[in-house]
């Protein structure tokens, strides 16, 4: 691919993620599987560090995914709240496990809980009660 066609392709697939990104957040009506979703936005990554003079500070690949409704008052969270990657093979796997045993120098072990789509929320509890519960919104802020 050269560099006029990855320009038009980082284009096409930053128009296409932004709607997909409404549609989901916004309207809360999904046009695009997960799986799908996930390999486009693999493919305009992989265009964008190939190709930086095309990378966009506003390109979905640098953004978390918003929630926020604006009936709800915004709360800033104390800690970012950011996407986890996903795996989609074995191969992913052994190689987020070889990434970890590097930073870790002592024995551990995984814990993994199937996902379920929704709204992610950070609650904090002060001396055993509840005192905030608030979605992920756009990672730094949410309702």
């Amino acid at each position: 691919m050269n560099s006029s066609e990855a320009k038009i392709r980082i284009q096409q697939l930053t128009k296409e993620l932004n709607q997909h990104n409404h549609n989901y957040y916004v309207l809360s009506l999904p046009t695009v599987s997960d799986y799908n979703y996930d390999q486009k936005l693999k493919e305009l990554e992989s265009l964008e560090k190939k190709f930086p003079e095309f990378a966009d500070t506003l390109s979905p690949s640098q953004r978390v995914g918003s929630d926020i409704n604006k009936e709800f008052q915004q709360i800033r969270h104390q800690y970012p709240m950011l996407s986890l990657g996903n795996t989609y093979n074995t191969e992913e796997l052994t190689d987020f496990d070889k990434r970890i045993k590097k930073l870790i120098d002592e024995e551990f072990e995984y814990v993994a809980e199937l996902k379920f789509d929704g709204t992610a929320i950070g609650i904090r509890y002060i001396n055993g009660k509840l005192d905030k519960a608030v979605t992920r919104g756009d990672g730094a802020k949410g309702d």
